[in-house]
């Protein structure tokens, strides 16, 4: 299903579907970080092992705390530089958290993001959202929701079709505790 509503991605993120949408240089895969079954799937759409974990995407810091271990001042004013925007830092997890959301690891991969659509689906949802580039494993990521449609054809609930953001390559990736750039 292609569609140009935020409010259709949502109502299929609710109902435990796997969309498709714009971020800020790439579209993306998600869903529910809290559907497991969701999880797999996309796991299973992209041909991706489960030890690589997720990226957790969300309108506002709070969107992302339930999910992390408890933040430091440090840490706290890294992402008060950086957010919104497209960095992503990699922080201690919560207690709980899905194995398949860390990759198995003690930490989460987070973005506040900058992209209006995507923040718009996590504000109308009303939390994070998994965001995994929209390509197969092994393929490049794809940049509109017409590659999107060729690559993934009927197995996505939702394809949102606006224009990625300004961005030519993935977002950085940061470690918060030491600071080293990951990507």
């Amino acid at each position: 299903m292609k569609s140009t509503a935020a409010g259709d991605a949502v109502a299929a993120l609710r109902a435990g579907g796997v969309i498709a949408y714009p971020t800020e240089a790439v579209f993306g895969l998600g869903c529910d970080p809290g559907n497991e079954s969701a999880l797999r799937r996309i796991l299973d759409i992209k041909g991706r092992r489960s030890h690589k974990g997720f990226i957790l995407i969300a309108c506002r810091q709070d969107q992302l705390m339930p999910f992390l271990a408890p933040v430091e001042s440090d840490w706290q004013r890294r992402f008060d530089e950086a957010w919104p925007g497209p960095v992503t830092f990699v922080v201690p997890a919560g207690p709980g958290i899905s194995a398949l959301l860390t990759g198995g690891r003690d930490s989460l991969a987070v973005r506040v993001t900058d992209h209006p659509l995507a923040g718009e689906l996590c504000r109308q949802f009303g939390s994070a959202l998994v965001s995994t580039s929209a390509n197969r494993s092994g393929h490049p990521p794809c940049r509109d929701a017409q590659s999107v449609v060729a690559e993934f054809g009927g197995l996505l609930d939702c394809i949102v079709d606006s224009p990625v953001g300004q961005l030519d390559s993935p977002t950085v990736i940061v470690d918060v505790v030491s600071g080293a750039r990951l990507r």
